[in-house]
This record gives C-alpha cells, structure tokens and sequence, in this order.
C-alpha cells in the first residue's frame, strides 16, 4: 500500500481542514457552552447545511449509491478525514458521520428492506434525524454478547421487545427517533451455534413502553448526547421492524463494527495529535528550575514516546482500512480490527497522560481539552468490547497460523548433532 494519502483524500481532507478552520472552530467555545447548559447547539443546523453544500457530508460511508447524498469514499481515503475530524470532537456531527449513526446507516444500507430505506435509512442521510444503537446491558457481561436478556418474542403482526439496556450512546440528542435493538430471541433454541439466536428490530423512540431512564456519565463527564440508560418494557412494532432475517444479528453487527472502529481509531489519533502539539507547545513557554521543560530530559523523552506511538498506531489502522477495502479480505481482516481497537485505546490515555503532566494543574481543568481527550480514551478500551476480547481475538489467530504451519519453523532450531553434521552443497 501507498502510505502517502490518494489524491481523492488529499483534496477532501484540504476542502475539510479549510471548512473547520473556517466555519467550526469560532463556534467551539460556544458549543462547549451548550454542552455544559445540557441546550442543543442552536448553529447545527446552518453548519450542516453548509457543509452539505460543500460535498463535505456521508464521507464515511464507502457503499453511498449515487442516488444517496453525500461523497463516496473508500475506507483508506476516508481514515484521514476522521483524523482530522477528532481534534475537534463535535464536528463529525456537522459532516453526518458522527457515531452511532454512522455505524446504523452501514447497517440500513446492507440490510434494510425498501420500507426501512424510506422511513429511517433517508432521513439518517439527509441529517433529519439521529439514532442508537443499543446493544449493551446491565446485568450481563457484554462483552460476551450471547449473554444479552433482552427478548424479542413474535405475536401475530407485531415484534414484543422487553429488557433493559445501558450506555446506548446519542439516545439523549433531541433529534435520536430511532433505536437498532439487538434482542435475544424468545422461546428459541439457535439452529446453527450459540450466535443464530439474536435479532436486530428498529424500535422508533416514541414508541409506548421506551423510556430513557437517565443519563449516565462517564467518570464524571456528562454528555448532553447521552449515555444513557433505557428500559423497554412491552415495547410493540410491527414485524416489519426486524432489520435483516431473524436470528442474523450477529453477522450483521459483526460487519457493522468494521468501519465503525476505524473511524473510531482514526479520531483518536487526531486527538492523540492535538495533545502532543499542545504538549510541545507547553514545553517550549513552561521554565521550571531555571529552564524552559522543553530541556528537561523526561520531557523529551515523552514527547519523542508521543511521536513514536502516534505514528505507529496510524499505520496499523490505515492498513486496517486498506484491507477492509479489499474486494477479498484476507483471514487476518478480524484480528486486524480487533488490534486498532487495543492499539488507540492505550495510546490515548498515555499520549494524553504524558501531555496532562506537562500541563500541570491547568491539564485537569477544563480550559484544555486534554482532561476530556483523557476520559474518552479510558472509555475506548471498554467500547465496542475490553481490551481483553479483542487480544483474545489476535491470540486466536496467530495459534490457527501455528496450527496451520504445523511447526514448520522449527527448521530454525539448532541442535547439537546439527552443528557437528557437514551442510550439504549440491
């Protein structure tokens, strides 16, 4: 692969960078101000309308068909985009490729029937609407999703929902009409493994029996989006809401967590980016015992460990990116993704840690960003699953190529009678 971006992402991420510069950033400290007031940004709307104008809108999303809004990129021209788009945390929004609406738009693409299309999958692309996606839950460990309890039972016409679920990121967002419910299916026994007894059923937010029961922060961060915490409790659609076949969620959410955690991991390492150029910046104004911190010796060496794990964790997921594009993803594709997502999660609490000591005080308060950029990357390695789930997942894929080699290489083993036997030369 190329490590110099194509010219297609050239020209977006200049349109891009321009379009923040321009438009985002003289609004990020009223935006802040909304956030801390718990009030919807009143310029969203116009900054939106903007950026569509601009073609800057649906980057994210490689499967856009041309009767869709929005700019088709592949993954690796879109990676980036999202870097670029993570130094300033709320501007995905603006561009429509904010999580989790990201992830239900792939889902709606791959999968919804021509109904779900009119009803939920355009007006996500239009930016009319957000949505949800609820999977995780209280009283089970997620992380193994076969343990999730919340029930979809079939009755005539309709789908009966009932459960309880928590952390269902954006459910809080004034415009979220729509959760993508992963349900386990009641009174049935799964026809081919443990992963054939879940469904995913589009549950409109108004619908009777949906209530958000709070809002939960994130190590004392409150976010006006939410986390939040929904139970669903005789929750009625018709059955026309069940997204793909019945028994088919794991398939379709394993598919949907691809792309999802690339733009994840590319986002953080644009926030890793902005930590350490305000972290050299730091160092460079800050004396301390008769000299500038630029000069003290740990100093450095946190910077230059910044850099170094910067840029390796961008090369890991852009040839995550690179490989999900490929029309025939290699066996390694799983275990790809499974690594970025262990690789940015620990690189952004040590890049931002380094950077907070620098700071001082001042990076624990909220006039920089660093104390935010902190807590999101704490959160990263619990998302989407732990970290242990996911280096299970690469542990499982080196020993199936060990398997496979069959010891092959133990050939590079030297023992005594090797090194007394005379090599052969044809």
């Amino acid at each position: 692969m190329n490590f110099e971006p194509s010219p297609t992402a050239t020209e977006w991420l200049q349109k891009l960078q321009a379009f923040i510069d321009h438009y985002l950033l003289p609004y990020n400290g009223a935006w802040h101000r909304c956030a801390l007031d718990g009030v919807a940004p009143p310029f969203m709307d116009d900054l939106k309308m903007l950026a569509r104008e601009e073609g800057l809108w649906n980057l994210c999303l490689p499967g856009l068909r041309e009767d869709e809004p929005g700019t088709r990129l592949s993954n690796l021209d879109y990676a980036p985009l999202a870097e670029v788009m993570g130094r300033l945390p709320w501007s995905a929004e603006v561009f429509n490729c904010s999580a989790p609406d990201s992830g239900n738009m792939d889902l709606l693409q791959r999968h919804a029937t021509p109904a779900q299309r009119k009803d939920w999958l355009m007006p996500l692309l239009e930016g009319t609407i957000r949505s949800a996606f609820a999977m995780s839950e209280p009283d089970v460990a997620s992380s193994d999703p076969t343990n999730l309890q919340t029930e979809v039972r079939r009755d005539g016409g309709d789908l009966v929902i009932n459960g309880r679920k928590w952390f269902i990121s954006g459910a809080a967002h004034p415009h979220c009409k729509l959760l993508v419910v992963m349900c386990r299916n009641a009174d049935e026994e799964a026809t081919e493994g443990k992963h054939a007894g879940h469904s995913m059923v589009l549950v409109p937010m108004d619908t009777p029996g949906v209530k958000v029961v709070r809002n939960i922060a994130i190590m004392q961060h409150h976010s006006p989006e939410g986390h939040c915490e929904i139970l669903l409790r005789d929750v009625r659609v018709p059955v026309a809401n069940l997204l793909g076949g019945w028994g088919e969620a794991f398939r379709m959410a394993q598919a949907r967590l691809g792309p999802g955690r690339i733009h994840h991991c590319m986002r953080t390492i644009g926030q890793c980016e902005l930590a350490l150029e305000l972290a050299c910046d730091r160092a460079l104004e800050r004396r301390a015992f008769g000299k500038y911190l630029a000069d003290q010796s740990n100093v450095q060496d946190w910077i230059a460990q910044s850099r170094l794990e910067i840029d390796q964790a961008r090369l890991l997921v852009l040839h995550a990116a690179w490989s999900l594009d490929q029309a025939e993803r290699s066996t390694r594709f799983r275990s790809d993704i499974a690594a970025i997502k262990v690789v940015a999660g620990r690189l952004q609490t040590r890049v931002v840690d380094r950077a907070m000591q620098i700071f001082g005080a001042m990076g624990m308060s909220p006039d920089t960003p660093l104390a935010w950029l902190w807590t999101w990357g704490r959160a990263l390695r619990l998302m989407d699953g732990p970290d242990e789930v996911h280096l299970r997942t690469v542990a499982r894929q080196e020993l199936a190529r060990a398997k496979e080699r069959g010891g092959s290489s133990s050939v590079y083993f030297t023992t005594p009678e090797q090194m007394d036997a005379p090599p052969r030369i044809r």
